[in-house]
């Protein structure tokens, strides 16, 4: 895949695809994501090669080669699709205009479906917890219709589901 010098649109998905491909490339974005502004080449390096090597203290060449593949193939393409933005007199990198773009396809960086899934499992038991009181013949549940429950917390549950697709 040719990589263009002086992106001004959107990364096509097989673009994003290729650019997370690579194990160097993905976690540069993750670290990236995860220190929300910029961060030292060095710092990325050694991270990634810390990964690599599955030993402490990292051998040395593994960080300088490491450091020399960021800086000579992945720095510079990510710099060009603009996901990132490179200061070579710092050493530093920073979000580009299409880091986001990237980011929704890293693993565990997408608006955190936890979130949705707990709204989910709360009306969930608020729901059951309804239908069960209302079985027991106490005063103000006993009027309440367990089956008219079950629908308002599963058209709940859909509509938040929904939502969140749509998105």
């Amino acid at each position: 895949m040719s990589v263009q010098t002086s992106r001004s649109g959107p990364l096509a998905e097989s673009e994003v695809f290729h650019i997370l491909g690579n194990d160097r490339r993905r976690a540069i974005v993750q670290l990236l994501a995860q220190e929300s502004g910029q961060i030292d080449v060095s710092d990325v390096a050694n991270e990634i090669a810390a990964t690599e090597s599955d030993t402490t203290p990292v051998p040395n060449n593994l960080y300088k080669s490491v450091y020399v593949s960021l800086q000579q193939t992945h720095l510079p393409q990510l710099e060009e699709d603009a996901v990132i933005e490179y200061d070579s007199d710092t050493k530093t990198i920073h979000p580009g205009p299409n880091f986001d773009d990237v980011l929704t396809y890293v693993d565990g960086h997408d608006d955190d479906p936890s979130r949705v899934l707990q709204l989910h499992v709360v009306a969930c038991v608020v729901g059951l917890g309804i239908i069960a009181l209302s079985g027991l013949e106490l005063p103000m549940l006993s009027s309440l219709d367990p089956v008219l429950w079950s629908v308002v917390v599963l058209l709940a549950i859909g509509a938040s589901s929904l939502y969140r697709l749509l998105e």
